[in-house]
């Protein structure tokens, strides 16, 4: 059985993080008179010459591109981690303790044309972005100083993206990132107990019921979680156990580029603007002892609530007690079917 579209306020909870969401869906009816963001989507050169990212121009950090013609990696110029970070192991007492933490910070630019997100992309070229995410996670998880290989994108400037042209980072460290140990624990216990992995079980209950499905294809379903936080937050799950991006095959390329261009086309309908998110997949990490309980999945956080211009914000109650949201996660699900399906027939 499943919650009515239009319930009264509650609390639902997050398996994952052990953490729980707080839903008020009479709260759309407020007005709103605080911020307004500056609408996305303003038209953009194929090429810009100031770009520090489009081909062959020179990086901020002084390094010059290539005339690159498909996907370009390279090393941050400004790297959050440094693979020769200082040894550092600092303990005085309870409340004082500091650790070294060693990585490698990279950039992926998915195309040459500046003008180009995601959701403009054709399946070959999403394909190819994917094909070098397995390469890359493949070389840095072999890397014996690498733990844990985050990849994710930041899309549009109110989500803290400093430049347009559409790239991912890819930050592999040294430990285990908080969010992601939290995730490991949870479904490390839920395997010990259930004897499968935690998000698999969880996508056939959902694909069962419905409710919550955006979009699925053979290998991969995007639904939209049942303890999401952001207004229209989606996760791209597999349909099969999978721990990590190493284990796709040319049907898996296929079909998670497909869910990954459907997603971000149905975002972009919405409200008929280039929709920002952060986005970033979470996988097993490097240690082969830690794999067996993983399922990937990836998330998306959107933070436009109810127009191009009004965002969700994290505050208040939410930084000081728990998080909260308007809109459930039943009607956002219904608003997405929706607005795929208008992406569709563009």
């Amino acid at each position: 059985m499943d919650l009515e579209i239009n319930t009264g306020a509650h609390r639902r909870y997050n398996p994952l993080i052990q953490e729980w969401v707080l839903v008020s869906p009479h709260r759309t009816q407020r007005p709103w008179q605080g911020k307004q963001e500056q609408a996305a989507g303003a038209s953009r050169p194929e090429f810009d010459e100031n770009c520090y990212l489009c081909p062959g121009n020179r990086r901020s950090g002084g390094q010059q591109n290539p005339n690159y013609s498909d996907t370009f990696v390279f090393n941050n110029d400004f790297s959050a981690l440094l693979p020769d970070a200082a040894a550092i192991n600092f303990e005085d007492g309870p409340f004082f303790r500091a650790e070294e933490e060693r990585g490698i910070c990279k950039v992926i630019c998915f195309s040459p044309r500046h003008d180009h997100s995601v959701a403009d992309m054709s399946q070959e070229s999403v394909e190819k972005v994917v094909r070098v995410w397995m390469s890359e996670c493949r070389d840095l998880q072999a890397n014996p100083d690498i733990e844990y290989v985050q990849i994710f994108e930041n899309k549009g400037e109110i989500m803290g993206c400093s430049n347009p042209h559409p790239h991912c980072q890819i930050w592999a460290s040294s430990s285990l990132p908080t969010l992601v140990r939290r995730e490991q624990d949870s479904q490390a216990a839920y395997l010990k107990e259930h004897g499968r992995p935690m998000l698999l079980d969880y996508l056939e209950r959902e694909l069962t019921l419905g409710t919550r499905v955006v979009y699925d294809n053979e290998n991969f379903a995007i639904v939209v979680p049942f303890w999401a936080t952001w207004p229209f937050e989606t996760m791209i799950l597999p349909r099969w156990h999978c721990h990590s991006i190493d284990q796709f095959g040319p049907d898996q390329v296929r079909d998670f580029a497909d869910a990954y261009r459907v997603l971000t086309r149905t975002y972009d309908r919405i409200f008929d603007c280039e929709f920002p998110y952060t986005a970033g997949i979470h996988q097993a990490p490097a240690s082969a002892g830690d794999r067996h309980a993983w399922q990937l999945h990836m998330h998306f956080y959107p933070p436009l609530l109810r127009s191009s211009t009004v965002r969700k914000f994290m505050v208040g109650y939410e930084m000081l007690a728990t998080p909260q949201r308007d809109i459930t996660a039943e009607s956002a699900a219904e608003t997405l079917r929706l607005a795929r399906t208008q992406a569709q027939g563009a």
